[in-house]
């Protein structure tokens, strides 16, 4: 089961105790899970599609407790290249399926005619709480989120750019939250990758426990990456000690082929033997050797010394 499932499974046994709250998550689902379709007559019909059993159960039931209607559920088979079933909520004319709509706001008037709005309806996210509940809603009709193990991603897909817009409008009134919006095959697609936005947002919604097991394993990521950084800086310290190493002996060798180290003053002398006998070491590690003990920025500087009087054979 994926990441996004269990988030929506969690979210659909979140039961709303306000009625603001419940017709809020109500019309954020119908919103972008809904069609409507006209019956004849200038009546309305609403067809709403999940692919989660768990979230039909839950909107049906919501949809009985707040409007007193017990929506017709049809199961069909799974749309191409899908596994599974799809879930159809069913609402017909004498279920007041234009009151329901009106309610929602989704159907308005304008000049005394009826029109389908395609943005969100102020009036049903006046308040903190709702505007949760409308998140809630919205996520569970189009929304998914990867799984923290691959990536961070949080989306949401809208068949309009107003409705895009206001969406992201209303998240990003939440404290810290922020959403971007990309234009994809035709449709409208409010994102965030931020993982620690996606972590707000679940908890938001009300997923607690998907936003344990998101911190979970942004923590074990973020730990297993410190460790590899670590470690490659580790190593990358060791082969530039390795290479400076290299160069020290590469150019004593010189100078003892040349001329001799017995040219070099005793002090610098003392130090290219020790490099010699310690290729391994460190500068601090050499001047821990010598006698009197030296801080590793004057074996650097000695070891230059050394190095340009090869140079100049």
């Amino acid at each position: 089961m994926s990441f996004s499932t269990e988030t929506k499974n969690e979210l659909s046994r979140v039961e709303p105790e306000k009625k603001c709250c419940q017709l809020a998550e109500i019309a954020g689902f119908v919103r972008v899970a809904g069609s409507i379709r006209l019956v004849g007559g200038g009546k309305f019909k609403i067809v709403i599609t999940t692919d989660n059993p768990a979230v039909a159960r839950h909107y049906k039931k919501l949809i009985k407790e707040y409007f007193q209607v017990d929506t017709e559920l049809e199961i069909g088979a799974a749309a191409a290249l899908k596994k599974g079933h799809t879930y159809m909520l069913t609402i017909d004319p004498e279920m007041r399926s234009e009151s329901i709509l009106r309610e929602t706001g989704i159907l308005l008037v304008r000049e005394g005619n009826n029109y389908i709005s395609d943005g969100i309806y102020d009036d049903i996210v006046k308040t903190k709480c709702c505007r949760k509940s409308y998140v809630r809603g919205i996520f569970m009709g189009t929304g998914t989120v990867n799984d923290p193990e691959k990536s961070y991603h949080l989306e949401v897909v809208c068949s309009s750019e107003k409705l895009a817009r206001d969406l992201k409008r209303l998240i990003n009134t939440f404290e810290d939250l922020s959403a971007k919006i990309v234009e994809r095959k035709g449709k409208y697609v409010v994102y965030m990758k931020n993982s620690q936005y996606i972590s707000d947002t679940l908890a938001i919604m009300g997923a607690h426990s998907q936003v344990l097991k998101f911190e979970d394993t942004k923590i074990r990521k973020e730990l297993v990456n410190e460790t590899v950084r670590i470690t490659n800086c580790d190593n990358a310290n060791t082969d530039r000690a390795l290479d400076a190493s290299q160069r020290q002996i590469e150019a004593i060798h010189k100078i003892e082929d040349k001329v001799g180290l017995g040219r070099l003053p005793q002090k610098l002398a003392e130090l290219a033997e020790l490099r010699m006998n310690n290729p391994e070491a460190s500068l601090t590690q050499l001047g821990e050797m010598m006698d009197p003990k030296l801080k590793k920025s004057g074996v650097n500087s000695r070891m230059k010394r050394i190095i340009d009087t090869a140079d100049k054979l």
